[in-house]
């Protein structure tokens, strides 16, 4: 029985080893032996390969079904009076504004099917639906028994994934945040001297390094010139907690967000120790002139690092951009915008927190292909003269949304969990008022 823990414990020794010097001294310093290069490009040639088999097979056997994605309606870009009044032109008496006409219905009813057969929000909080198989989930698509090769292909990626990345990615997550732990800890008893603020951007982004090769993340940064500085706010889209990982990776930012028990409250007690992140108690977060000023007073020290803010305030699935909470565009700071673009063929990054815990998505993300991404720094924006914060927050999220190829939508993420208020209905109702009873141009209305 000695033996057997003798032999364990040299395992697990030589285990060691080999993740601090093939992995975390390479991470530490932001280089690469060339693993994880060697890995991906294995990894993409055997999905190239998979797909071929997959389409030659479709081909033959004429089985495939199309995947009932984005696409399948047309949507009208006119407005409601433009599209009224092209209903109205093909009924028997034209009528352009003013009064009921009953081909009026078949605009709402198409109107309420469109959206019950392809809902626009409600699709963006599910995960993105793969063209073809990825060897890891399966599609819509419901693909059978293709050939030997592939089965055997597949279970070798199951081998590979369960039983050799995901004890290395356990491992080195591990290491990641007890060295934050420790690192920020061991840096807070240290004067405030500008060393003890070099020192705590250098642990923060030797750890999330580690960690981002905890994920075999190959992340691809773009216009670097337009990276974040001190005192000024960095805005992104939100697809994951992981797009912390993903920024911090290539700097240190100081966060925001509300303040928590457990494991992720023993993490904050310790960042903040040693660098100005902005916590709040969860009755703060709702007093929106105390978040203000807190922002405020950060962003005024140009010695403080950048605050990351996810101003949509949910996970959206890597296809779209919701609606950006006017509140960090309140403070009249520098605004740097941020889009990131996931690669769902090595994995879903997505998290889809009204179905799994985050307990659960980690293990999900650490049994996956790899985490692909790409970020790009968009040139810094300010407040224009007359342009309000809503107004400043859409902008923003437009660049974002082009420069990462994502839909621009109006929607709030808070749908997510909510319904949509009555006001959005209302409004709908007063246009459509309006046009059937019309406006006289001393105000009154007309019969």
């Amino acid at each position: 029985m000695e033996d057997f823990w003798a032999s364990m414990l040299w395992t697990l020794r030589i285990w060691l080893y080999l993740i601090v010097s093939l992995i975390m001294i390479p991470a530490m310093f932001g280089f690469s032996l060339g693993i994880s290069e060697t890995y991906m490009t294995i990894l993409v040639k055997t999905l190239e390969w998979a797909t071929l088999k997959l389409q030659k097979a479709v081909t033959n056997e004429g089985t495939f079904k199309g995947s009932p994605s984005n696409g399948l309606i047309k949507r009208e870009d006119g407005s409601m009076e433009k599209e009224l009044e092209e209903l109205r032109r093909s009924s028997p008496k034209p009528r352009v504004g003013g009064g009921f006409t009953f081909s009026d219905c078949f605009y709402f009813s198409r109107r309420g099917i469109e959206s019950i057969v392809e809902d626009e929000v409600t699709q963006r909080f599910t995960s993105e639906e793969l063209v073809s198989w990825n060897l890891l989930t399966r599609t819509s698509n419901d693909f059978q028994y293709i050939s030997l090769k592939l089965t055997l292909v597949y279970g070798l990626g199951i081998l590979v994934r369960y039983c050799i990345l995901a004890p290395l990615r356990l491992t080195l997550a591990f290491i990641g945040l007890t060295w934050l732990v420790i690192g920020t800890s061991a840096v807070g008893l240290l004067p405030n001297w500008r060393m003890k603020l070099w020192l705590s951007e250098w642990v923060h982004v030797i750890c999330y390094r580690i960690c981002a090769r905890g994920l075999s993340a190959t992340i691809r940064y773009h216009n670097w010139e337009n990276k974040p500085r001190k005192g000024g706010i960095c805005v992104a889209n939100h697809t994951s907690p992981i797009d912390i990982v993903i920024l911090c990776n290539d700097g240190c930012y100081a966060m925001v967000g509300q303040i928590h028990g457990g494991l992720m409250g023993v993490i904050q007690r310790a960042m903040v120790r040693s660098c100005p992140h902005v916590w709040f108690e969860r009755a703060e977060m709702k007093d929106r002139h105390l978040v203000t000023r807190r922002l405020t007073d950060h962003v005024n020290d140009k010695t403080k690092l950048p605050i990351l803010i996810f101003p949509e305030g949910t996970c959206i699935n890597n296809t779209s951009v919701m609606m950006f909470k006017k509140g960090s565009f309140e403070i009249g700071a520098t605004i740097y915008p941020v889009a990131i673009k996931y690669d769902p063929k090595f994995g879903d990054a997505f998290w889809n927190s009204s179905k799994y815990s985050m307990v659960n998505y980690l293990l999900r993300m650490m049994t996956s292909w790899a985490l692909v991404c790409n970020v790009w720094y968009l040139p810094a924006m300010h407040q224009q003269k007359g342009e309000d914060a809503v107004q400043f927050a859409n902008r923003v999220k437009s660049a974002i949304a082009h420069q990462g190829g994502l839909v621009d939508l109006q929607w709030d993420g808070g749908l997510k969990r909510a319904k949509v208020k009555d006001l959005f209905r209302e409004q709908q109702q007063k246009q459509y008022s309006s046009m059937v009873v019309g406006d006289d141009d001393d105000g009154s209305s007309s019969d």
